[in-house]
């Protein structure tokens, strides 16, 4: 980029657009920034697509009682802790707890890290010799520690972002070890030294061979958001769920350093080949779900791994790349050290604190030098780098393969992959369907954080319309 075009953005409407930058697959835009109230929003748990939401958004998706807090970062990240109270995975008592404590701290990343943290410290310090009290009190501390960590490398201890994932993991350990029959563990050989923890899940010990569904997380969401969006609902229907962290989420990233890879069918398959060498797994009704940042990963999966017998796109994105903001996009060029130029003098020293913290946690998954800076309070100073893995993460070009039959769903506004969903149903060659969650049924919002029972109504219908029904525990 020249020095002439690179004026054409202004500083100012970059910072504008920043303020909009959302980070990830559970929590919302760090939009409380004052420019950010012109913006349409975009970016998180995912990313999505600057364009218009919905028609039948309404002024506030989140009127009333669905406002917890007034930055809808925040409110989007407690609302999906809320709505995981059907599964267990959250107390609605403790959620709406925390949130007051929160609000009455004064509601910033540093004081939503630290009582949450707080509440998954209280969980799992409390002794019970009833195991499925310890059980359910695991799955819930593992979920207030996602909703740590989530805000961590915007809080005054970005450094214990490790330590808050292994808090996490540990309860998620406990809860499956616990479950009944107990969750399966294993590793499977990735790629050199590299390997994919897996957690199968199954609805008894029989060993009768059952329809699986392979459950795929999105850029930062924890094995927890799983247990919420398929395993709790895979169980109650008969069917095998299996739940894994590939690269860039989970073990790889935080603790093994690995990020995103584009070639999301290398990890499928060996997915794929682990489950066909058990005999409770009906290889030929073996389904793949990709949630938030999901729906771009798990179509690239099933676009190349013709074992997958049924997709589900939750919802369907087609360029996590769009849902950073366009003045920002723009600075990226073939041009490394310009890119990073601009970066680095117009961009960065503009940002305030929670558009620091909002861009750290996006891109923490593409840069492992970003996360480490992060950690140390800092921002990395490469972004064209991350830039590149991100935008290889565009499958429109590769959609058109899918052969399986695939269900795409969206969502009544749409904040992160706005209109994304609806084109990627279009280009889609396969038997497919097309199914919005809407506000008349408090299913707005992306991945329905408020409604993820009637979420997973709709998927796992879908599913056993096309593969038929697991037989019930």
């Amino acid at each position: 980029m020249t020095k002439a075009s690179s004026d054409r953005v202004a500083t100012p409407t970059r910072r504008g657009a920043l303020a909009g930058l959302a980070t990830g697959a559970g929590a919302a835009l760090l939009a409380s920034a004052p420019t950010a109230s012109a913006l349409v929003p975009a970016g998180a748990r995912g990313a999505g697509a600057s364009i218009p939401s919905s028609p039948t958004a309404a002024a506030s998706p989140t009127p009333g009682a669905m406002q917890l807090f007034t930055d809808p970062a925040l409110n989007f990240a407690a609302l999906l802790a809320l709505g995981g109270a059907g599964f267990g995975s959250s107390e609605v008592g403790e959620v709406l707890t925390a949130v007051n404590a929160i609000n009455a701290a004064g509601a910033d990343q540093q004081t939503f890290t630290a009582e949450f943290r707080r509440w998954g410290d209280r969980l799992t310090a409390t002794a019970t010799r009833h195991p499925q009290t310890r059980r359910f009190r695991s799955l819930r501390a593992a979920q207030y520690y996602d909703q740590a960590l989530f805000f961590v490398l915007g809080s005054d201890t970005p450094g214990d972002e490790e330590e808050l994932y292994l808090a996490g993991r540990r309860s998620w350990d406990e809860f499956a070890r616990l479950c009944t029959p107990a969750a399966i563990t294993d590793r499977v050989r990735y790629e050199g030294e590299t390997s994919l923890p897996v957690w199968f899940f199954r609805p008894d010990a029989s060993g009768r061979a059952r329809p699986t569904v392979i459950l795929t997380n999105g850029s930062d969401g924890q094995n927890v958001d799983m247990w919420t969006y398929g395993v709790s609902a895979a169980l109650a229907r008969g069917w095998n769920a299996l739940v894994y962290d590939g690269p860039g989420q989970g073990q790889l990233l935080f603790v093994d350093q690995v990020v995103f890879t584009p070639r999301w069918e290398r990890v499928v398959s060996l997915l794929v080949d682990w489950l066909e060498r058990r005999s409770d797994v009906d290889e030929g009704r073996i389904a793949l779900t990709g949630l938030s940042m999901g729906g771009d990963l798990a179509p690239r999966a099933a676009a190349f791994e013709r074992r997958i017998a049924a997709l589900a796109a939750m919802p369907g994105t087609l360029s996590p790349w769009l849902g950073f903001p366009p003045e920002l996009r723009s600075i990226v060029t073939p041009d490394k050290a310009e890119t990073n130029r601009i970066w680095n003098e117009e961009v960065v020293p503009e940002l305030s604190q929670e558009e620091a913290g909002a861009i750290k946690k996006r891109v923490e998954p593409f840069s492992i030098p970003a996360m480490l800076a992060a950690r140390q309070g800092r921002i990395f100073t490469d972004f064209w780098t991350p830039a590149q893995r991100i935008m290889a993460l565009d499958i429109t070009r590769v959609v058109g393969r899918i052969k399986c039959p695939t269900l795409v769903l969206d969502y009544d506004d749409e904040q992160f992959y706005p209109g994304q969903p609806r084109a990627f149903y279009e280009l889609l060659r396969a038997p497919k369907d097309y199914e919005l969650l809407t506000a008349a049924t408090g299913a707005q919002l992306h991945c329905s954080p408020m409604a993820p029972q009637q979420h997973c109504e709709v998927v796992f219908d879908w599913l056993e319309d096309t593969l038929g029904r697991g037989r019930r525990p």
